[in-house]
Protein backbone atom coordinates (compact mmCIF):
# COMPACT_ATOMS: atom_id res chain seq x y z
CA UNK A 1 0.00 0.00 0.00
CA UNK A 2 1.38 3.59 -1.24
CA UNK A 3 2.27 5.97 1.27
CA UNK A 4 3.07 9.20 1.54
CA UNK A 5 5.33 10.58 4.23
CA UNK A 6 5.87 14.53 5.11
CA UNK A 7 9.28 15.31 6.91
CA UNK A 8 8.72 18.31 8.81
CA UNK A 9 10.30 20.58 11.28
CA UNK A 10 9.48 24.03 11.66
CA UNK A 11 13.26 24.51 12.90
CA UNK A 12 15.85 24.58 10.33
CA UNK A 13 19.27 22.83 10.35
CA UNK A 14 17.86 19.74 11.86
CA UNK A 15 19.25 18.18 8.89
CA UNK A 16 15.50 17.03 7.17
CA UNK A 17 16.25 17.50 3.95
CA UNK A 18 19.33 14.83 4.13
CA UNK A 19 16.79 12.90 5.69
CA UNK A 20 14.46 13.05 2.78
CA UNK A 21 16.88 12.44 -0.13
CA UNK A 22 19.17 9.82 1.20
CA UNK A 23 16.04 7.68 3.16
CA UNK A 24 14.48 7.94 -0.62
CA UNK A 25 17.62 6.77 -1.85
CA UNK A 26 17.64 3.78 0.17
CA UNK A 27 14.60 3.04 -0.03
CA UNK A 28 14.71 2.96 -3.87
CA UNK A 29 17.83 0.30 -3.58
CA UNK A 30 15.24 -1.80 -1.60
CA UNK A 31 13.34 -1.32 -5.18
CA UNK A 32 10.85 0.30 -3.48
CA UNK A 33 9.24 3.18 -6.15
CA UNK A 34 9.85 6.31 -4.32
CA UNK A 35 8.84 9.99 -5.23
CA UNK A 36 10.49 12.82 -3.38
CA UNK A 37 8.43 16.01 -3.96
CA UNK A 38 10.74 19.00 -3.18
CA UNK A 39 8.47 21.43 -1.48
CA UNK A 40 10.95 23.61 -0.17
CA UNK A 41 11.75 27.14 -2.01
CA UNK A 42 15.31 26.66 -0.95
CA UNK A 43 15.16 23.26 -3.56
CA UNK A 44 17.75 21.41 -1.86
CA UNK A 45 16.22 18.34 -2.37
CA UNK A 46 16.50 19.11 -6.31
CA UNK A 47 19.93 19.88 -6.15
CA UNK A 48 21.10 17.20 -4.13
CA UNK A 49 19.40 14.92 -7.07
CA UNK A 50 21.73 16.16 -9.27
CA UNK A 51 18.60 18.68 -10.87
CA UNK A 52 19.15 22.57 -11.35
CA UNK A 53 16.42 24.40 -9.96
CA UNK A 54 16.73 27.27 -12.35
CA UNK A 55 16.67 25.20 -15.30
CA UNK A 56 13.06 23.06 -15.48
CA UNK A 57 10.41 23.62 -17.57
CA UNK A 58 8.13 22.08 -14.90
CA UNK A 59 8.28 22.01 -11.07
CA UNK A 60 5.90 21.57 -7.99
CA UNK A 61 4.66 25.50 -8.51
CA UNK A 62 3.03 24.75 -11.89
CA UNK A 63 1.30 21.73 -10.20
CA UNK A 64 0.30 23.27 -7.28
CA UNK A 65 -1.61 26.16 -9.41
CA UNK A 66 -2.77 23.46 -11.91
CA UNK A 67 -0.48 24.44 -14.96
CA UNK A 68 0.05 20.44 -15.18
CA UNK A 69 -0.76 17.53 -13.91
CA UNK A 70 1.95 15.48 -11.72
CA UNK A 71 3.17 13.02 -14.21
CA UNK A 72 4.34 15.89 -15.99
CA UNK A 73 5.93 17.17 -13.37
CA UNK A 74 7.61 14.24 -12.02
CA UNK A 75 11.22 13.53 -13.34
CA UNK A 76 13.96 10.72 -13.21
CA UNK A 77 17.09 10.83 -11.24
CA UNK A 78 20.15 8.96 -11.55
CA UNK A 79 19.37 5.80 -8.70
CA UNK A 80 16.86 3.63 -10.35
CA UNK A 81 13.55 3.42 -8.85
CA UNK A 82 13.75 6.73 -7.32
CA UNK A 83 11.73 10.11 -9.20
CA UNK A 84 11.56 13.64 -7.70
CA UNK A 85 9.05 16.49 -8.54
CA UNK A 86 11.68 19.31 -8.20
CA UNK A 87 10.55 22.70 -6.89
CA UNK A 88 12.45 25.99 -7.58
CA UNK A 89 12.36 29.97 -6.08
CA UNK A 90 9.19 30.05 -8.09
CA UNK A 91 7.47 28.08 -5.04
CA UNK A 92 7.64 31.03 -2.77
CA UNK A 93 5.59 33.31 -4.69
CA UNK A 94 3.01 29.94 -4.17
CA UNK A 95 2.35 31.35 -0.65
CA UNK A 96 0.59 34.28 -2.10
CA UNK A 97 -1.55 32.84 -4.84
CA UNK A 98 -2.58 29.80 -2.51
CA UNK A 99 -4.09 32.74 -0.33
CA UNK A 100 -6.60 33.33 -3.19
CA UNK A 101 -7.82 29.87 -3.67
CA UNK A 102 -11.03 28.11 -1.57
CA UNK A 103 -8.78 25.15 -1.45
CA UNK A 104 -5.95 26.24 -0.91
CA UNK A 105 -4.87 23.91 2.26
CA UNK A 106 -5.96 20.99 -0.12
CA UNK A 107 -3.87 21.56 -3.46
CA UNK A 108 -0.64 19.16 -3.02
CA UNK A 109 -3.27 16.68 -1.88
CA UNK A 110 -5.46 16.86 -4.82
CA UNK A 111 -2.48 17.15 -7.10
CA UNK A 112 -0.81 13.62 -5.73
CA UNK A 113 -3.88 11.84 -4.93
CA UNK A 114 -4.17 10.37 -8.76
CA UNK A 115 -0.11 9.59 -9.04
CA UNK A 116 -0.71 8.09 -5.50
CA UNK A 117 -0.63 4.51 -6.30
CA UNK A 118 1.62 4.33 -8.64
CA UNK A 119 4.32 4.34 -6.16
CA UNK A 120 5.03 2.64 -2.81
CA UNK A 121 6.48 5.83 -0.97
CA UNK A 122 6.21 9.51 -1.97
CA UNK A 123 8.50 11.71 0.99
CA UNK A 124 7.64 15.42 0.87
CA UNK A 125 10.45 17.84 1.71
CA UNK A 126 8.32 20.79 4.15
CA UNK A 127 10.35 24.00 4.54
CA UNK A 128 11.35 25.17 7.92
CA UNK A 129 8.28 26.94 8.94
CA UNK A 130 4.84 26.47 9.88
CA UNK A 131 3.07 28.40 6.65
CA UNK A 132 1.13 26.97 4.30
CA UNK A 133 3.00 25.20 2.31
CA UNK A 134 3.50 23.02 5.40
CA UNK A 135 0.45 23.01 5.70
CA UNK A 136 -0.38 21.42 2.63
CA UNK A 137 2.37 19.13 2.80
CA UNK A 138 1.09 18.06 6.30
CA UNK A 139 -2.53 17.63 4.82
CA UNK A 140 -1.48 15.43 1.74
CA UNK A 141 0.59 13.26 3.91
CA UNK A 142 -0.74 9.91 5.49
CA UNK A 143 2.20 10.23 7.83
CA UNK A 144 5.00 12.65 9.40
CA UNK A 145 8.22 11.87 10.44
CA UNK A 146 10.08 14.64 12.25
CA UNK A 147 13.79 14.94 12.20
CA UNK A 148 15.25 16.20 16.04
CA UNK A 149 18.70 16.94 16.16
CA UNK A 150 20.30 16.40 19.51
CA UNK A 151 20.61 19.83 20.78
CA UNK A 152 18.99 21.86 23.64
CA UNK A 153 17.14 24.55 21.56
CA UNK A 154 16.53 22.38 18.71
CA UNK A 155 13.75 20.87 20.33
CA UNK A 156 11.93 24.17 20.90
CA UNK A 157 9.34 23.67 17.68
CA UNK A 158 8.88 19.96 18.41
CA UNK A 159 5.92 20.56 20.56
CA UNK A 160 4.22 23.47 18.71
CA UNK A 161 4.30 21.24 15.61
CA UNK A 162 2.39 18.31 17.29
CA UNK A 163 0.11 20.57 17.90
CA UNK A 164 -0.22 22.05 14.45
CA UNK A 165 -0.71 18.62 13.27
CA UNK A 166 -3.37 17.65 15.59
CA UNK A 167 -5.20 21.17 14.40
CA UNK A 168 -4.82 20.00 11.29
CA UNK A 169 -6.23 16.72 11.79
CA UNK A 170 -9.20 18.79 13.93
CA UNK A 171 -10.53 21.75 12.17
CA UNK A 172 -9.16 20.44 7.95
CA UNK A 173 -10.64 16.80 8.28
CA UNK A 174 -6.75 15.19 7.85
CA UNK A 175 -5.60 11.93 9.39
CA UNK A 176 -1.96 12.34 9.15
CA UNK A 177 0.21 9.92 11.66
CA UNK A 178 2.73 10.44 13.35
CA UNK A 179 5.24 8.13 12.41
CA UNK A 180 7.88 9.21 15.07
CA UNK A 181 11.35 11.14 15.39
CA UNK A 182 14.53 10.89 13.81
CA UNK A 183 17.30 11.67 15.96
CA UNK A 184 19.90 13.42 13.40
CA UNK A 185 23.32 15.13 13.78
CA UNK A 186 23.84 12.68 16.38
CA UNK A 187 27.16 12.87 17.95
CA UNK A 188 27.03 9.87 20.45
CA UNK A 189 30.96 11.01 21.90
CA UNK A 190 29.04 14.18 23.16
CA UNK A 191 27.58 13.74 26.69
CA UNK A 192 24.55 16.08 25.81
CA UNK A 193 23.44 14.32 22.51
CA UNK A 194 23.24 11.01 24.70
CA UNK A 195 21.20 12.52 27.42
CA UNK A 196 18.61 14.12 25.11
CA UNK A 197 18.33 10.97 23.07
CA UNK A 198 17.95 9.51 26.27
CA UNK A 199 15.41 11.30 27.31
CA UNK A 200 13.56 11.83 24.15
CA UNK A 201 12.82 8.07 23.95
CA UNK A 202 11.95 7.79 27.90
CA UNK A 203 9.28 10.61 27.16
CA UNK A 204 7.89 9.32 23.73
CA UNK A 205 8.12 5.62 24.12
CA UNK A 206 7.79 3.95 20.98
CA UNK A 207 7.86 6.99 18.68
CA UNK A 208 11.54 7.77 17.81
CA UNK A 209 13.36 4.98 15.58
CA UNK A 210 16.30 3.08 16.65
CA UNK A 211 18.48 4.77 14.15
CA UNK A 212 20.34 7.65 14.46
CA UNK A 213 21.63 9.79 11.83
CA UNK A 214 25.58 10.77 13.10
CA UNK A 215 27.44 13.74 12.03
CA UNK A 216 29.66 13.01 9.25
CA UNK A 217 31.78 14.22 6.90
CA UNK A 218 30.59 11.86 3.98
CA UNK A 219 26.86 13.22 4.71
CA UNK A 220 28.21 16.74 4.86
CA UNK A 221 29.90 16.43 1.34
CA UNK A 222 27.43 14.39 -0.87
CA UNK A 223 25.24 17.62 -1.52
CA UNK A 224 28.20 19.43 -2.89
CA UNK A 225 28.49 16.43 -5.27
CA UNK A 226 24.59 16.72 -6.27
CA UNK A 227 24.43 12.83 -5.02
CA UNK A 228 22.81 11.34 -2.05
CA UNK A 229 24.92 9.19 0.34
CA UNK A 230 24.33 6.10 -1.27
CA UNK A 231 26.05 7.53 -4.71
CA UNK A 232 29.03 9.38 -2.74
CA UNK A 233 30.57 7.19 -0.37
CA UNK A 234 27.18 4.22 0.71
CA UNK A 235 30.05 1.85 3.06
CA UNK A 236 30.65 5.81 5.20
CA UNK A 237 28.89 5.77 8.86
CA UNK A 238 26.22 8.13 7.29
CA UNK A 239 25.85 5.55 4.38
CA UNK A 240 25.39 2.92 6.82
CA UNK A 241 22.97 4.91 9.06
CA UNK A 242 20.17 5.72 6.32
CA UNK A 243 20.39 2.02 5.10
CA UNK A 244 19.31 0.96 8.39
CA UNK A 245 16.82 3.61 8.73
CA UNK A 246 15.17 2.45 5.81
CA UNK A 247 14.97 -1.26 6.65
CA UNK A 248 13.65 -0.12 9.81
CA UNK A 249 10.91 2.27 8.25
CA UNK A 250 10.42 -0.86 5.95
CA UNK A 251 10.00 -2.83 9.21
CA UNK A 252 7.46 -0.14 11.11
CA UNK A 253 5.29 0.06 7.67
CA UNK A 254 4.64 -3.64 7.61
CA UNK A 255 3.82 -4.00 11.36
CA UNK A 256 1.28 -0.92 10.88
CA UNK A 257 -0.03 -2.26 7.59
CA UNK A 258 -1.37 -5.35 10.44
CA UNK A 259 -2.79 -2.44 12.99
CA UNK A 260 -5.88 -0.61 12.55
CA UNK A 261 -5.00 2.03 14.83
CA UNK A 262 -2.11 3.17 16.32
CA UNK A 263 -2.32 4.52 20.28
CA UNK A 264 -0.33 8.26 20.01
CA UNK A 265 -1.04 9.36 23.25
CA UNK A 266 2.55 8.74 23.93
CA UNK A 267 3.37 11.04 21.43
CA UNK A 268 2.27 14.67 22.80
CA UNK A 269 3.06 18.10 23.20
CA UNK A 270 2.49 17.48 27.09
CA UNK A 271 5.44 15.51 27.20
CA UNK A 272 8.08 18.00 25.71
CA UNK A 273 9.20 20.19 28.86
CA UNK A 274 12.31 21.19 28.36
CA UNK A 275 13.50 21.58 31.29
CA UNK A 276 12.29 17.84 32.76
CA UNK A 277 13.89 16.94 29.58
CA UNK A 278 17.28 17.73 30.73
CA UNK A 279 17.31 17.06 33.74
CA UNK A 280 15.63 13.94 33.65
CA UNK A 281 12.97 14.39 35.90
Amino acid sequence: MSKIIAICNQKGGVGKTTLTTNLGAYLASFERKTLLVDFDPQANATSSLGLNPNNLPRNVYHLLIKEIGAEQAIYKTNIPHLFIIPTSLDLIGAQIELLSFDDREFRLREALLPIKNKFDFILIDLPPSLGLLTINGLVAADQVIIPVQTEFFALDGLGQLIQTINLINHNLGANVKILGAVLSLYDKRNRLDRLIAKEIRRKFPGYVFNTEIPRNVALAEAPSFSQTILEYNSESEGGRAFRLLAQELLSLEEHLSDESERDEENFSSENLNKENLIYGQ
